[in-house]
């Protein structure tokens, strides 16, 4: 597809207006001839919609948004729902779907919208249990099963992120044993964020190279997702943490704004606007953000959800963190400095460590610090 923005016409922005009708952000079709228009009016309409998803919100239907709009036009029931390896069925149902086996007590993994192999694994489960044909094809005998079953207690898919808190408290303290994923944004031919002489995918580069360094010093097992010349897709990053079967995901980049005066740090962790949040995510990235902006005096910019594939399409937990506007001269000149660098690494490294602890013989934000990290780890191997 086309990327559509302002000013754009034809059937592709008719398309996307009757899906923002039907979700009641622009008013219902008149016939009207500017119906194919791209105006201002389907720009707000747009950024609601990518606000509510936790979309990038520029206003700009481009393909992440352009399949969110797509799925978010489909309800439980409208289509039948089966795993395809070649292409993913993917929509508010497939949503739906998901959240409603993991209440019923079938595990059909983090509810994303994506009917993957765990959530055929689930339905073929759920179709057994109820003396269906287990084929993991969601036709509407099991759409009939799934409604006839009174609703239970737990809602939204919180059992998924119940049992990542859960892993979180029995693999411990300790930082040995467990492993990171380190995912330094861009890569390659994909520069980044480019200004003031810094180059976003270098700095990310560098300062992954430094974390790793510092987790492998404490005892983990931490992966850098890409090589220095290499820019592989989300979707690629995301699996190689999957097939390494990462414990946490951690992804490194910097930001850009048109005034140079937007700076500071921010965070980013799983959610879909609809109450549904990695529990584990949200944590660490409020341990990440906390931990630099205390210890780089960079402004809080706080912590977000967002839908991102990155998000979405990693099993274990994740979080991305933006540190600095290369556009913006203070955040600029601290970034291409390297003791700042090693500064944020042991900062997001303390935050891991946090995570794990679980309040456990912790220390106010800023003032644990590595040589604390390792004796701590000393001390609960003796």
């Amino acid at each position: 597809m086309r990327v559509l923005r302002r000013g754009d016409a034809g059937p592709d922005v008719a398309e996307i207006r009757s899906i923002l009708a039907g979700m009641d952000l622009l008013p219902p079709v008149t016939g009207t001839d500017d119906y194919d228009t791209f105006d201002v009016a389907v720009e707000h309409a747009v950024r609601a919609f990518q606000q509510r998803r936790g979309l990038m919100t520029d206003g700009i239907v481009g393909p992440a948004t352009f399949q969110a709009l797509k799925g978010a036009s489909y309800h439980l029931g409208s289509r039948p729902l089966s795993y395809m390896i070649a292409s993913p069925v993917h929509g508010d149902d497939v949503f739906t779907l998901q959240e409603r086996l993991t209440e019923l007590g079938f595990d059909a993994g983090r509810p994303d919208g994506y009917f993957g192999p765990q959530t055929e694994r689930a339905l073929k489960t759920f179709q057994r249990d109820m003396r269906l044909t287990p084929d993991g094809m969601c036709g509407p005998a099991t759409i009939r099963e799934l409604h006839r079953l009174s609703s239970p207690r737990a809602r939204g898919g919180r059992p998924v992120f119940l049992r990542e808190q859960e892993q979180v408290r029995q693999a411990g303290p300790r930082l040995r044993g467990k492993r990171i994923v380190i995912d330094p944004g861009h890569g390659g031919d994909d520069l980044g964020v480019v200004a003031g002489g810094l180059r976003e995918a270098d700095i990310a580069w560098d300062l992954a190279r430094r974390l790793e360094g510092r987790m492998k010093a404490a005892g983990m097992e931490a992966l850098i997702s890409r090589g220095p010349n290499q820019s592989p897709t989300e979707l690629e990053r995301a699996k190689f943490a999957n097939d390494a079967g990462a414990d946490l995901f951690l992804s490194l980049h910097s930001d850009k704004n048109p005034s140079p005066r937007a700076q500071g740090v921010a965070s980013f962790h799983f959610g879909n606007g609809n109450g549904t949040t990695s529990t584990v995510g949200e944590l660490l990235a409020g341990f990440i953000q906390r931990e630099v902006a205390a210890r780089t005096g960079m402004l809080d910019c706080r912590t977000h959800y967002k839908s991102w594939d990155i998000f979405t399409r990693t099993r274990c937990p994740a979080v991305r963190v933006e540190i600095g506007y290369l556009t913006n001269p203070d955040d600029a000149r601290k970034l291409g400095d390297p003791a700042f660098r090693d500064i944020v690494a042991e900062g997001i490294l303390i935050a891991v460590k946090r995570l794990y602890l679980l309040g456990e013989g912790d220390q106010p934000t800023g003032t644990f610090t590595f040589a604390d990290v390792l004796a701590h780890e000393l001390a609960k191997a003796e």
